[in-house]
């Protein structure tokens, strides 16, 4: 049983967490292009807060590292 320190969310309560658009989640796992654990309970589909935590954790960026290598050479 989960604790209530570490809840498990249903998908579109997840998806609200995260800031995303409805469906995302849900193509993330379809196609399998984002590393996102998720629990699957028959057809039901729940993400561990702790884990959307270190998802946002695991993608923080800083200054402009990510364009860096988009300018002209």
């Amino acid at each position: 049983m989960p604790s209530t320190d570490d809840p498990l969310m249903p998908r579109a309560e997840a998806t609200e967490y995260l800031g995303l658009k409805p469906g995302t989640l849900e193509a993330w796992a379809s196609r399998g292009s984002v590393n996102l654990p998720y629990i699957k309970l028959g057809r039901a589909v729940r993400y561990r807060k702790s884990d959307l935590d270190r998802f946002i954790e695991a993608n923080r960026a800083t200054g402009t590292l990510e364009h860096a290598g988009s300018r002209g050479a």
